[in-house]
């Protein structure tokens, strides 16, 4: 407890000094009374290695008289270790050695640790870097407005080091002009420059004009010292001079391509002995056209090989004639445009002609390229076309007269030259006469195009078999809307020229159409033709596929072309890429003439992905993928489906009609016979009748005749009907009702199976006549049977002859088939009758009623 007694003071004694140190400032070394920090030198070179002890008197602390006591080292934030001993006086003693120093600025802490507290006791701070660089690229110019001397230079690399840096120079009354070697006695004065600034200015007052003086930029830190090279120099010889004035411009003598011009010089300047220079251009020229070797004084030059016409931009400056000084600034520029003249020289021109208005006519359209600058002499104000030349005292005829560089006209048929000419406003040029030749010389032997650059394109070709005097090359940009550049094409005058570069109306990405024709002497070769691109990249989007057709294993695909302004390259394929859903994944490469293409193996039933990709020499697109799915079945087996369910739907609905109508198609397949025994023929014959045996010796009984067809005549007017058919019910069976007898009549061979009955008036039994009713019988055979002679069956009670018929009536149930037939099917050899009996009693078994009524024929 007394040792931490002890110990408490001096700590608060310690924190208080820290706190209450005046500024809060701390010295490059700083130590409390009882300790002391020092380090070998407090610059060192950056990366060299540093020294430092740290010592503790431990009777000047008090509260560490008593205890141990351990010293530690912190570089700024960071601990190092060091290695302590007892020195001598009871002293504690600290060293430290840093190998390496790589810090520019650091402080190094001394720390005393006692009873498990730490506490600083001193630092000493440390700079490390270089000696300063050598400055370089020093100058100076001497300003005559103020004849201060201005120097710049070039610092070098940091040395991360304070660094003090001045400009010196030094004067010498005694020293001559062409001395530069500085002595003792020099007195050296100089400026220094701003901090962070690397130039000054030495004041008038400090420099000997006339004179050499030594001039040199010195920087010192405090690692060194570095001076750059020593100019010896007279300021004079550095001055800058103030600029002429330009006074005046102009032509001499007129219609000359010379001008005249005239300056003053500045009035600092008025004095010295200068040289100067003027330089000149006009807007389209690349460069300045320099005049050198002008003599100040003279106030006036000429200069000679000017366009005419032109504009111009004219500058000048000066300097010492000892061409050890400065050039002024250029003076401010003046403009001048020559005066101009007629144009001289030919144009290039270029024709195509065509018959019109069914060859009444031709229509020429004639292009040009405009005069070149040193042809023009002026600014052109139009173009002139005729179909003759010029003559004293006639005007020709003027077919174009225009501001452009090509015109349109109609000629007369069988015109081979025409004349073009271009004027200004000081006259027009000659004319330069364009012969209209044929197409049809020799074409060159071969033609490519390669980029030339972005705007460019270089054309070569092959010369053809006989030689050329000049070619013409045409280029248009192939575009989906058609167009025509009136200036795109150009003349190659030289006939053993074999390449030409073409840069006007040209653009990156686009395709040209390039066209050379050879011209001979008197003809023009047939064109040979080739396509290029100046650039290339790849396609500013992919064609978009459509489905034109799927089945279960393929799918055609088409597609429209990329436009051609869209293609930024010439096509080299198109690629298709199909995936399933198992990410199997397919291609085939196209070619980028076709714009179609059929995927065949697909699986059926599967759901593709697909899209196209297309590519040029410098890239490639792809496209929008385009979902599909392949069928279950392919076309014509959906058709054989849907035949075949169609079949079965009709198959079916003939089954359900046939069950519905099963007695009528039964009839038409199986007819129904009908039975004798259940005819109605038994409810009216007599039994014994019925049981009587026919009487046909040799001839078997045929079946019973079916009887097809009833016709009923119109009975007499006023005429009761008759009661036949409708006979009281208490008569017997074995008895007829009281009817006249029946009558019938068997048809001849031309309508067998026929029976007839007519209506026959007869006597009464009043004495009056009446009419009777006969019916016509018509009988064939069933279906199916072989055609049979008609068969008639007769049966009559009455013992009257039919129809004044000589024969004995047939006996019941007699067939009279096998009795001769009369002629013309009439009974017996007394004719045909004319009356019949009304009653029969066939007729009565048919039952027909209501017969009486009628008053035509009906047919049943």
């Amino acid at each position: 407890m007394a040792r931490h007694g002890a110990g408490t003071p001096f700590l608060l004694r310690l924190s208080l000094l820290l706190l209450l140190r005046p500024g809060g400032e701390w010295s490059p070394s700083w130590t409390l009374g009882c300790a002391s920090v020092s380090v070998g030198s407090p610059v060192v070179p950056l990366g060299s290695a540093v020294t430092a002890s740290c010592t503790i008197q431990s009777e000047l602390c008090r509260g560490l008289e008593q205890g141990k006591v351990r010293i530690t080292w912190m570089l700024d934030n960071e601990p190092v270790a060091g290695s302590q001993h007892r020195g001598p006086g009871g002293t504690e003693v600290s060293n430290l050695t840093l190998p390496s120093f790589n810090h520019t600025q650091a402080k190094l802490w001394c720390w005393v640790e006692w009873n498990g507290t730490k506490q600083r006791i001193g630092m000493a701070e440390i700079r490390a870097g270089y000696p300063p660089a050598k400055p370089f690229n020093l100058s100076c110019v001497l300003n005559l407005s103020d004849y201060g001397l201005t120097c710049q230079w070039e610092q070098g690399a940091d040395s991360h080091l304070p660094t003090s840096v001045v400009l010196k120079c030094a004067r010498d009354p005694r020293a001559h002009s062409s001395c530069c070697h500085r002595s003792r006695t020099q007195a050296v004065t100089g400026c220094i420059p701003q901090s962070g600034h690397s130039h000054c200015t030495v004041p008038r007052r400090l420099l000997q004009l006339y004179r050499q003086m030594e001039i040199w930029v010195s920087a010192t830190n405090a690692l060194g010292m570095a001076e750059s090279e020593h100019l010896c120099i007279d300021p004079m010889d550095v001055a800058k001079l103030d600029p002429p004035a330009l006074q005046s411009i102009q032509s001499i003598p007129f219609q000359t391509d010379c001008v005249a011009l005239a300056w003053e010089v500045a009035r600092s300047n008025a004095h010295m002995e200068l040289q100067c220079e003027l330089r000149y251009r006009a807007p389209e020229d690349p460069a300045w056209a320099l005049v050198t070797g002008i003599v100040g004084q003279a106030s006036t030059t000429q200069r000679c090989g000017f366009l005419f016409g032109t504009q111009y931009h004219f500058q000048m400056r000066c300097r010492r004639s000892s061409a050890r000084g400065y050039w002024s600034e250029w003076s401010p520029g003046k403009n001048y445009t020559t005066h101009e003249k007629a144009p001289t020289g030919k144009l290039d021109a270029w024709w195509s002609a065509w018959l019109a208005g069914a060859g009444r006519r031709l229509e020429v359209q004639l292009r040009w390229k405009a005069p070149r600058r040193q042809e023009a002499n002026g600014q052109v104000l139009g173009y002139r076309v005729t179909l003759s030349p010029r003559r004293r005292g006639r005007d020709p005829l003027t077919v174009c007269n225009t501001t452009y560089t090509q015109c349109n006209f109609s000629a007369p048929v069988g015109t081979r030259r025409v004349y073009l000419s271009v004027y200004n406003a000081a006259g027009e040029s000659a004319v330069t006469e364009v012969i209209l030749l044929e197409r049809k010389g020799q074409p060159l032997a071969g033609l490519r195009a390669v980029s030339g650059g972005e705007r460019s394109l270089w054309v070569h070709w092959e010369a053809p078999p006989a030689p050329a005097a000049a070619y013409i090359l045409e280029w248009q940009r192939v575009s989906s809307e058609p167009g025509h550049c009136s200036t795109c094409w150009q003349m190659e005058r030289d006939g053993a020229a074999t390449t030409a570069l073409i840069r006007d109306g040209v653009e990156p990405f686009q395709r040209y159409n390039i066209s050379v024709y050879p011209l001979y002497k008197d003809t023009i070769g047939v064109p040979v033709h080739t396509a290029a691109y100046s650039k290339q990249k790849a396609p500013s989007y992919a064609p978009k596929l459509h489905l034109k057709s799927i089945s279960k294993s393929n799918a055609e695909l088409c597609w429209e072309p990329v436009p051609v302004e869209m293609q930024n390259g010439f096509i080299t394929s198109y690629t298709i890429f199909w995936a399933n859903s198992t990410a199997e994944v397919s291609s085939a490469t196209v070619s980028p003439s076709l714009s179609s293409f059929v995927i065949r193996e697909l699986k059926p039933s599967t759901l593709y992905k697909v899209h196209i990709m297309a590519s040029t020499a410098a890239g490639s697109t792809n496209g929008t993928s385009l979902t599909l799915v392949t069928t279950v079945l392919d076309d014509i087996e959906i058709q054989f489906f849907f035949l075949t369910l169609g079949l079965i739907f009709v198959l079916l609905i003939l089954l359900l009609i046939c069950f519905q109508k099963n007695g009528r198609v039964k009839q038409q397949f199986w007819p129904s016979v009908p039975d004798p025994a259940n005819s109605s023929l038994g409810k009216w014959v007599p039994a014994e009748l019925q049981q009587e045996p026919l009487q046909v010796p040799g001839v078997r009984e045929p079946g019973l005749a079916t009887i097809s067809t009833v016709t009923v005549l119109e009975r007499a007017a006023g005429k009761q009907p008759s009661t036949w058919g409708k006979e009281p019910a208490t008569e017997t069976a074995g008895t007829f009702p009281t009817l006249p007898q029946p009558y019938v009549r068997q048809e001849g061979p031309g309508t067998p199976g026929r029976g007839w009955a007519t209506a026959e008036p007869r006597q009464g039994p009043g004495g009056s006549r009446e009419t009777i009713q006969y019916a016509r019988l018509v009988g064939d055979g069933y279906k199916g049977q072989q055609h049979a002679p008609p068969r008639l069956y007769l049966r009559s009670s009455s013992t009257q002859p039919l129809l004044l018929d000589p024969s004995p009536s047939p006996k019941p149930y007699e067939n009279l088939w096998f009795h001769e037939a009369a002629p013309h099917g009439c009974l017996g050899d007394g004719g045909c009758p004319e009356e019949l009996p009304a009653t029969f009693p066939l007729l009565q078994g048919l039952r027909i009623g209501g017969a009486e009524e009628l008053h035509d024929c009906r047919t049943f």
